[in-house]
């Protein structure tokens, strides 16, 4: 007896706590899909929003996006919105339609369909 405790003993000693196992039983079935998938370009952030006078004595509301390469433009306060874009920053922003609009935050020339370009200032 003294020997089978003495083993049970040893036996104790060597023993590894056992790793456990991980077993996926459900796996994503998108998981290539998505590890070879093209990086995501976040949509820009809005750096100003201001509201201009034009030389007709209108009010033009435009929102500005970071890069200089967006921005969404507004005739009335609660009206819908014209989102004009450019491939390359400071160069005219435009949208279907015949919309054009060039400019800064604080000073933009803007063509809407059917109308003559303007100047909006701050």
């Amino acid at each position: 007896m003294t020997a089978v405790a003495a083993l049970l003993v040893l036996a104790a000693c060597n023993s590894k706590p056992a790793s456990p196992e991980v077993l996926d039983s459900n796996p994503d079935p998108m998981a290539n899909t998505l590890a070879n998938a093209a990086p995501v370009e976040l949509p820009p952030a809005i750096k100003s929003e201001v509201t201009l006078r034009c030389k007709d004595n209108s009010l033009l509301f435009v929102t500005f996006f970071q890069g200089d390469k967006q921005a969404r433009v507004r005739t009335k306060k609660d009206g819908p919105a014209t989102t004009l874009k450019s491939d390359v920053a400071g160069a005219p922003m435009t949208a279907e339609g015949g919309w054009s609009m060039t400019g800064s935050d604080t000073n933009v020339t803007l063509t809407a369909p059917g109308k003559s370009a303007q100047t909006c200032h701050a």
